[in-house]
């Protein structure tokens, strides 16, 4: 047996905010549109959802957050479709109830009805890329236009929003994402140390734990890999950092990664919550969607649609529920990778994006338009 590995080191807040290119964390990355609109009306709401869309091409990508994070998270995927290739890809990011610029309503979340906000949300007239129907009954003769790609509780969200509206979905990319998250004493252990990741005593420790479960450890450790910034000189609607200069790298995977999660933590707008992170944290930990439902998800969306991808070091949702997940869809795409994490968008960015381009060439070609 090999020696067990110490966990790999984790730089320190103090001396992340020091780091020069701590103000260049997020980038610059100017939407073509956005807007604040009102979703479940009826439901609870008005609730305010804030959201972006980036280029102006014809291919339409909804990219759906998990847990805790902001639109900003996808910058990586924004930066590439939505700027580099505006001309191909029209980009819709948005913040999920509860955190970033919409609204927090003091009220039980469910995956099922953050989905509801997505499908009112592409509907409204403000976004435009559904036509208005009401739900839960949606036409089958309706084109289609969307690629949907979901991480963690976004995966969750996106295999409901697939149940509400499968005939819309041109390709599904569920990511690092579980049909629901197994409820034994481990998964209460498991949740209570999510939930602790606020605890406003320790914030290096909660960075720390955050990093550790999120990345692969050999990916943390290694030397930095973002070589790839967004250059305003040469790429449509990208601005220089707010703070002025050139974006600069990190010394390491885990700086960077830090740095970006204290830019959320110490949003000036007050967009990371506690109140928010565990009201999603809900949404979460309950949602459910039996062999059953998905099977018939599957079968409405079109299982050559459909991409599961988990990481076999998935410290967040274990790789077993990403198996688990393969064998109830039965999907077109199946990936399980080796030495990943929980987070490809990060972790992985080339990679992650040839796969999704995989995904939406046959999306696009199995809907007439390749």
């Amino acid at each position: 047996m090999s020696p067990r590995l110490p966990p790999p080191s984790v730089p320190t807040i103090a001396e992340t905010l020091k780091h020069p290119a701590y103000p260049t964390a997020l980038w610059n990355l100017v939407p073509d549109v956005a807007g604040s609109s009102a979703v479940a009306q009826g439901r609870g709401g008005p609730i305010k959802i804030s959201w972006e869309i980036h280029g102006e091409g014809p291919i339409k990508l909804v990219l759906i957050m998990g847990l805790g994070g902001f639109k900003t998270a996808w910058q990586r995927q924004t930066l590439y479709f939505g700027h580099e290739r505006r001309d191909q890809y029209s980009v819709l990011i948005f913040d999920n109830r509860g955190m970033g610029e919409s609204d927090k309503p003091f009220m039980r979340y469910s995956t099922s009805e953050m989905a509801r906000d997505v499908a009112e949300l592409l509907a409204h007239p403000d976004v435009g890329w559904l036509p208005s129907f009401p739900l839960p009954s949606y036409p089958s003769s309706v084109q289609r236009t969307l690629h949907i790609v979901g991480i963690s509780m976004g995966g969750m969200i996106a295999q409901e929003l697939a149940c509400l509206i499968p005939s819309a979905i041109a390709s599904l990319g569920l990511i690092c994402t579980a049909a629901a998250v197994e409820q034994t004493a481990s998964f209460l252990e498991h949740y209570a140390q999510r939930a602790s990741l606020l605890l406003p005593k320790t914030p290096d420790r909660s960075v720390r734990d955050a990093a550790r479960r999120m990345f692969s450890h050999a990916w943390l450790s290694a030397p930095v890999d973002d070589v790839h910034l967004p250059d305003p000189e040469t790429t449509p609607k990208v601005l220089p950092p707010s703070s002025g200069g050139k974006y600069l790298k990190f010394s390491s995977n885990a700086e960077r990664f830090v740095a970006q999660e204290m830019h959320k933590r110490l949003d000036p707008k007050g967009g990371f919550t506690v109140k928010g992170f565990l009201l999603q944290l809900i949404a979460a930990g309950w949602h459910h969607k039996s062999a059953e439902q998905l099977a018939k998800m599957a079968d409405e969306v079109g299982r050559e649609r459909i991409l599961v991808m988990h990481g076999t070091e998935d410290g967040m949702i274990s790789m077993p529920h990403g198996r688990k997940l393969i064998d109830m869809i039965k999907p077109g795409m199946a990936e399980i990778s080796p030495g990943l994490g929980h987070c490809p968008i990060v972790e992985r960015v080339e990679w992650f994006h040839g796969i999704i381009e995989e995904l939406v060439k046959k999306g696009e070609t199995l809907s007439g338009r390749g």
